[in-house]
C-alpha cells in the first residue's frame, strides 16, 4: 500500500472508467464535494484526493476521473497500471455504455496481467 510522504497516510488509487457522458465526473464530484453536476463537460483526466476512514483507519483516496472519449484510449493503459481499484460506470439510459463496461474490464485485466 503506497504512502503519501507529506502526510504519511496510506494512499489508495481508484480509477473511474466508462464511456463518454455516462456520469463518471458527476459521481466523482458528488462523492468529493456533495455537489451534483448536471451539465456535461468532457473530461481529459482529473485527479481528486480526499482523506477517508477505511476499516477504521485514516487514509487517502486518490480518484482519477478518466476521459471516456475514444481519442484518449491510447493513454488509458498508463492509468490502469497505477490503479488499485476501478469503478466501471455506465448510463442506464444508454445500453451500449453497459456493453462497453466488459471491454473496459478486459482492457484493465490485460494491462494488469501484462504487469505480472
Amino acid at each position: 500500500m503506497p504512502k503519501n510522504a507529506k502526510h504519511d497516510l496510506p494512499l489508495h488509487k481508484v480509477i473511474m472508467v466508462g464511456s463518454g457522458g455516462v456520469g463518471k465526473s458527476a459521481l466523482t464530484l458528488q462523492y468529493m464535494y456533495g455537489d451534483f453536476v448536471e451539465e456535461y463537460d468532457p473530461t481529459k483526466a482529473d485527479s481528486y484526493r480526499k482523506k477517508v476512514q477505511l476499516d477504521g483507519m485514516e487514509c487517502q483516496i486518490d480518484i482519477l476521473d478518466t476521459a471516456g472519449q475514444e481519442e484518449y484510449a491510447a493513454i488509458r493503459d498508463n492509468y490502469y497500471r497505477s490503479g488499485e481499484g476501478f469503478l466501471c460506470v455506465f448510463s442506464i439510459c444508454e445500453h451500449e455504455s453497459f456493453d462497453h463496461t466488459q471491454e473496459f474490464r478486459d482492457q484493465i485485466s490485460r494491462v494488469l496481467d501484462d504487469e505480472s
